[in-house]
């Protein structure tokens, strides 16, 4: 081999090299159909990138995001997908909002072969029933996030529940294990009525009013966004809270809490995050980088962007390699920090043990508050392994 084609050889071998090593994430959402959760996400994220990058990356190369909006439906999320990853050639596929889009691109992935990190998506089916080799979920689901507010329902002994709830995957979800929990944990609860209007078109008022001819003593809600608003107006007026209990999965959450101000209900008890509560080191020093790059604070989807991108980071340092089968190992029983504590990416299911906060809504100061919270950590409100085992068909 003369000298010009060895320099011709190793020129290739280095770009080939260089190809090969950059990573490339491909992120997808519904920014324009929930941007109260997933503006806050994306600054999160690209916060995280920023730091990752910072610190000169991963792999010997910084990080790339190619984000896309995915039209907030099941077919434009696949379509997107399948553009990040045969036109943009990305290794790894992260986001989505909505249950249903979160299932749609996670059998893309398993049909594709390509890592989904499922940043926000509650459903329980994403990592159990339709649970695949190359999809991992961050958030605690459905049923960890009911889990956790079990406890306190049935302390309370009320016998007449009656539920409201987006008629969708998400809905249908935490209707189901609300309704299958509690009947263990208080045997004899009845259900006395039931609303479940369609996501973003509750008529509030006709929902307020049967909900209160069923006469119930409590409430179990899994309302979230503009439908939580319509709600608790309505209910507000009508008079529905004030001698019957309300339980609220999400309501906690900043994003869905600050837009009630004023017309907060006292005492509601919920899931959510008490942004300017929490002392933790970790908080600590992410709010004041979040803060310092924004100039705003921290939603829940700050958290949950932020530890998405550190969990692909942190996947790729361990696996050493972007290549899909060494992160899907590397991600089986990785450990890492998170802003709201350590978590573990189980090898089992591939669901993160990242907890959530339980409380209850109080006003101060003309705005919504969690108080009287308590970090519930999400190792603590997952079914059995046994379950989980007959549950998973991969």
């Amino acid at each position: 081999m003369n000298l010009r084609h060895l320099l011709s050889f190793g020129v290739a071998a280095i770009v080939s090299f260089g190809a090969h090593a950059q990573v490339k994430v491909g992120e997808l959402n519904s920014y324009k159909a929930f941007p109260a959760f997933l503006d806050p996400y994306k600054k999160g994220w690209q916060l995280a990138l920023d730091e990752i990058n910072a610190a000169g990356g991963v792999l010997g190369q910084k990080v790339e995001v190619i984000s896309r909006e995915d039209g907030g439906t099941p077919g434009d999320a696949v379509r997107t997908a399948e553009e990040l990853i045969a036109r943009e050639k990305v290794q790894v596929l992260m986001g989505t909002f909505a249950s249903h889009v979160g299932l749609a691109v996670s059998n893309l992935a398993n049909q594709r072969k390509v890592l989904f990190i499922a940043a926000e998506p509650l459903t329980d089916k994403i990592v159990w029933d339709n649970g695949n080799r190359y999809t991992f979920r961050l958030r605690p689901s459905t049923y960890m996030q009911t889990a956790m507010l079990i406890p306190d329902a049935a302390k309370l002994k009320k016998q007449r529940w009656a539920i409201v709830y987006p008629n969708y995957e998400y809905g249908q979800s935490a209707t189901r294990w609300f309704k299958e929990l509690m009947a263990k944990a208080q045997p004899g609860v009845q259900f006395v009525g039931e609303q479940a209007p369609a996501l973003g078109k509750i008529d509030a008022g006709a929902v307020a009013q049967a909900l209160a001819d069923s006469k119930p003593d409590a409430i179990f809600s899994s309302l979230f966004g503009p439908d939580l608003q319509k709600f608790v107006r309505e209910g507000n007026l009508r008079g529905l809270f004030k001698t019957t209990v309300v339980f609220n999965l999400l309501a906690g959450e900043p994003e869905y809490l600050d837009p009630l101000k004023d017309e907060t209900p006292d005492g509601w008890y919920v899931t959510g995050y008490p942004w300017n509560a929490i002392n933790t080191a970790a908080h600590k020093k992410f709010r004041d980088a979040y803060e310092k790059k924004w100039k705003d604070y921290p939603r829940l989807g700050s958290i949950v962007g932020y530890s998405t991108m550190q969990t692909v980071a942190n996947a790729l340092r361990k696996a050493k390699s972007a290549d899909t089968e060494k992160l899907i190992e590397a991600l089986r029983g990785m450990e890492m920090e998170t802003p709201i504590g350590p978590i573990v990416w189980r090898a089992l299911d591939h669901q993160s043990t990242m907890g959530a906060y339980v409380g209850r809504l109080a006003r101060k100061d003309g705005k919504g508050v969690m108080v009287d919270w308590k970090f519930a950590p999400g190792d603590q409100y997952l079914p059995p392994f046994e379950q989980i085992k007959a549950w998973r068909k991969d």
